[in-house]
């Protein structure tokens, strides 16, 4: 994969981390979408070390 596509996995990581903590910082987070949100930044994290993985 090309090394602007694994920037572009980056910086989406860092964004759900970054929705992430303010969904969690609210005072009633919401359970199921802090849940999505955790579980799209593991399908991230997952397509970064693919693209690390594979030679460019």
């Amino acid at each position: 994969m090309s090394d602007r596509f694994a920037r572009y996995l980056h910086r989406e990581h860092s964004r759900l981390e970054v929705e992430l903590e303010a969904a969690l910082r609210k005072r009633f987070p919401d359970e199921l979408a802090c849940n999505r949100l955790k579980k799209l930044k593991l399908v991230v994290k997952d397509q970064i070390r693919e693209a690390e993985r594979l030679p460019a």
